[in-house]
């Protein structure tokens, strides 16, 4: 049977395909915009997944609240037996959280649900990328917040272990949370750049209106949630969790790792 991976174009979705190829299954890419992503590519409707879950048994699956009834009625309709859904450390902050929405929502099909539940991203250092290089500044909010970022290769190598080992042999119903090895600060990281790239790079630490003026996003309450988020993360150390090591049997890559990995983002 079929494994799908949805959210074809993204970092972790690319490095599950290649995983589960490597491994020799037979998979089916799928994207909203699938052109150029090879021939197991297919066009993914979240309004509409009925096509692209035909003749699937288990999914890698990215969704929100918006999409994810009309995902557990197709995936139930197409018989899927296995869905792993990338959610967020987030969905432990109340049923009000859209991951903790969805996950409530993906749960209920007649599938075996596993959730993956990352926190922050190592690859969120690509957005600052551009201003480093035009600027010689990371301008960002709240830098001394604590965080225990992760590498996409960690998510994708946890994700690709579930999958592999299939439903029915204990990852049924259940979500594991995943961080990087280390709790540490922005300020940290971006010294951490300047150590491994060899290009300095000043910290500049926004005030919250600051940030405000500075943050281009349409959704006003996702980033005064983030402001709230950083805010109540400063001088707390983020939790590390063992599900890396647990699922993959190895240790959670570094930040230092995930810069070697990305060489010449910063110049």
């Amino acid at each position: 049977m079929t494994i799908l991976v949805t959210g074809g174009r993204g970092a972790i979705a690319r490095a599950v395909a290649t995983g589960l190829i490597d491994a020799g299954q037979d998979i089916r890419i799928a994207s909203r915009e699938p052109a150029d992503l090879g021939p197991a590519a297919v066009a993914y409707d979240p309004a509409d997944p009925a096509p692209a879950l035909e003749g699937v048994s288990q999914v890698f699956l990215y969704s929100d609240p918006e999409s994810a009834p009309a995902f557990v009625a197709a995936a139930d309709a197409a018989g899927v037996k296995q869905v792993v859904l990338l959610s967020s450390l987030s969905a432990a902050g109340g049923p009000e959280d859209p991951h903790a929405k969805t996950e409530h929502v993906i749960s209920s099909g007649g599938y075996a649900t596993t959730r993956m539940q990352p926190g922050a991203f190592m690859s969120n250092a690509k957005f600052w990328a551009y201003q480093a290089r035009a600027t010689g500044q990371i301008r960002l909010p709240y830098l001394d917040a604590e965080e225990a970022p992760i590498h996409e290769q960690d998510i994708a190598d946890a994700v690709l272990r579930v999958l592999l080992d299939g439903p029915g042999n204990g990852h049924d119903d259940r979500g594991y949370p995943l961080t990087g090895p280390v709790s540490m600060t922005r300020r940290h990281q971006i010294a951490l750049v300047t150590e491994a790239t060899g290009v300095p790079i000043e910290a500049v630490d926004l005030t919250p209106d600051q940030a405000r003026a500075e943050m281009q996003m349409r959704d006003e309450g996702q980033r005064e949630t983030l402001l709230a988020y950083w805010a109540s993360r400063v001088g707390v150390p983020q939790p590390v969790e063992p599900g890396v090591e647990l699922l993959t049997g190895h240790t959670a890559r570094t930040f230092t790792t995930w810069l070697a990995d990305h060489p010449g983002l910063f110049g």
